[in-house]
């Protein structure tokens, strides 16, 4: 029998491939979001170069939310199939 290791699934069963496709999809959706909203920002909001500022917060927060977004969805089809 092989193990989770050989078989490139997580803990939870999800493949390795397909969670760091979930990861790249929140993180470039989340900072495609910031871009358009960013001019729209008040200055303390937007985001500096090389620094850590609200604006790197709100980016992250973004990224999250998308990604929370990713997995209902994904969790709302596996209800559906099984």
């Amino acid at each position: 029998m092989r193990g989770r290791s050989e078989t490139g699934e997580g803990t939870d069963g999800v493949s390795i491939t397909r969670r760091w496709a979930e990861y790249l999809v929140a993180i470039l959706a989340g900072n495609i979001v910031y871009l358009f909203i960013e001019p729209h920002l008040p200055i303390s909001l937007r985001h500096q170069m090389f620094r850590v500022d609200p604006g790197l917060g709100l980016d992250f927060v973004l990224c999250v939310a998308i990604f929370g977004l990713v997995r209902m969805a994904r969790g709302n089809k596996s209800e559906e199939a099984g």
